[in-house]
Parts: structure tokens; C-alpha cells; sequence
């Protein structure tokens, strides 16, 4: 069996190191685990997932065979670069962090440097439910190697794209001016209508199909806001390099970032959308 090692254990991680169909053994590293607070969290996921939690990045790279890297947007070269220094020769590091195509390259140049092997995998649509079968796309020179290693570990539905690394995250870049857009234009829509006491009225116009779609954009932007906001910076990036305009993936972006200011949300909000855990962890 494949050992796997995941650079960062927040929602994806835990999506998939915990799921039921995972195979081999895992273990963890988490920049969390150097503040007490977050750390207790992170630990008693990897408890009840199985995964051994580990303290140090180059113990963690010591003995495995696969780095699947899941951080945030901003620390995806960071945590390629700190991996450089001690994975060695031979390894498979599955980068599946939401990121422009420039900037995976920048961190393959980092592994590659090393003797090891960079895929580029974009994921395409949210974890927390699909797990396993959350559809993949991989690319670069070993993109059908990684397709392999992916579906050794349990994953469905994984499928090559291209064999230069950013292109499996150029798609997932464009496509995420579709999605997080229409995410940030429903904050824009049902902020404004709730400053002017009309969202049962606004919701009637959209239609009944909107409604829970709105729930489920909202939830998304509160939970993940900062997160989907870094991806979206990506894909400004990627945008620019191309000579396009960027104004609106950047406002998208702002949009995002609002909901991680407390009291934007009004309490009306969120008791109409929000499930209870999610109005108690913002209480």
C-alpha cells in the first residue's frame, strides 16, 4: 500500500484521509499545530480519521511515498518550497491546492528541484460531501502516473488533462470566475435586500429554484469567505498574465472577504440560511 503524507489537514484533508474508502496508511502536518488552540482541533480529526498527526515537515516526509499538499491558496509554494528541502528523490507530490498555473509551476520547480515528481490536480467540485468522489483533473509530464496513484488511494473519478503542469488549474481558475462570481453577486443581492426589508419579495422574483441555491452560496462565502477570496486572487493573477482584466475576480474577491468582518451578516440573515452550528460558531 501507498504511503500517503498530507501537508495541511483542514476540510479537503479531512474529506479525504477520513473517508471510508481510503486506502493505506496517512499521516499529517498541519502549520496549525504550532498554535495550542487550532492544534487540538486538528489533532482529534486526525484521531478519529486514523491519521497519524506529525509535529515536524521533514519527519513527515521521512518515510511515504505520495505528499498530497492541501493549503491554503497563499501558502501552496511556501509549503512546496519547505518540502523541497527534505523529500528527496523519487516521491510523488500531488499538488491540490486552488491555485493559479503560474504559480503551481513556481512550486513544481521547488520539488522537481529535489528529484522528485510534481502533479498539478485541480479539484473540481466541493469535498465535504462527494470525498472520494469528488471529481479530479491532473496534469504535467506524470499526470497518468498520478492518476494511478489517485485511484490506489480510493479516488472515483480522476481524469488527465494535459501534460504541462497549470493546466489541469487553468481550467479550475476559469471555471471559478462562473462559480465564485455568482456566490459574490448573491451576497451583493441579498445584503442589499436585506437593507431594504425585501428578501422575501427578491426571492419570490428570482424563483423558487434560488432559494436553496442562495442558502448554499451564503453558507459557502461565511464559511470558506477568506479561503474561495485567496483562490479568487489566483485567478486575478492568471488573468492578468493573459492581458485581461481583473476588476471583477478582484471585487468577487472583496466581496468574499467581507463576510469574514462580524456583524455584516445581519441576524435575520442568518437565521433565514444558516444552519444552527454555523450561526453558533459565528456567535
Amino acid at each position: 500500500m501507498l504511503k500517503t503524507a498530507f501537508i495541511g489537514y483542514g476540510e479537503a484533508g479531512t474529506a479525504f484521509g477520513g473517508a471510508a474508502g481510503w486506502a493505506g496508511p496517512a499521516q499529517a502536518f498541519d502549520i496549525k499545530f504550532d498554535d495550542p488552540i487550532q492544534a487540538a482541533d486538528v489533532h482529534a480529526r486526525c484521531r478519529s480519521d486514523g491519521v497519524s498527526a506529525v509535529r515536524d515537515l521533514s519527519e513527515l516526509l521521512d518515510d511515504t511515498d505520495v505528499v498530497i499538499s492541501v493549503v491554503t491558496a497563499d501558502r501552496a509554494v511556501g509549503a512546496a518550497q519547505a518540502a523541497s528541502r527534505t523529500i528527496g528523490a523519487g516521491r510523488y507530490y500531488l499538488d491540490f491546492n486552488s491555485v493559479a498555473p503560474a504559480t503551481k509551476r513556481e512550486a513544481a520547480e521547488a520539488i522537481e528541484s529535489a528529484g522528485s515528481h510534481y502533479i498539478d490536480v485541480a479539484v473540481m467540485a466541493p469535498v465535504r460531501g462527494s470525498r472520494l468522489s469528488t471529481p479530479l483533473l491532473a496534469s504535467g509530464p506524470e499526470a497518468e502516473r498520478g492518476r494511478e496513484i489517485l485511484s490506489q488511494l480510493g479516488f472515483q473519478q480522476v481524469r488527465t488533462v494535459g501534460v504541462q503542469v497549470g493546466d489541469a488549474s487553468a481550467i479550475k481558475m476559469l471555471r471559478s470566475i462562473v462559480i465564485k462570481g455568482i456566490e459574490a453577486l448573491t451576497v451583493q443581492c441579498l445584503l442589499a435586500a436585506d437593507r431594504v426589508d425585501v428578501v422575501e419579495e427578491v426571492l419570490t422574483a428570482l424563483g423558487s429554484e434560488w432559494v436553496a441555491r442562495i442558502g448554499y452560496n451564503l453558507e459557502r462565502v461565511v464559511v470558506h469567505g477568506e479561503r474561495r477570496a485567496a483562490e479568487l486572487d489566483e485567478v486575478a493573477l492568471m488573468l492578468g498574465s493573459l492581458g485581461l482584466p481583473t476588476d471583477m475576480v478582484r471585487a468577487a474577491a472583496a466581496v468574499h472577504r467581507s463576510l469574514q468582518t462580524p456583524g455584516t451578516l445581519s441576524s435575520e440573515l442568518q437565521e433565514r440560511f444558516l444552519t444552527s452550528e454555523i450561526r453558533q460558531a459565528l456567535s
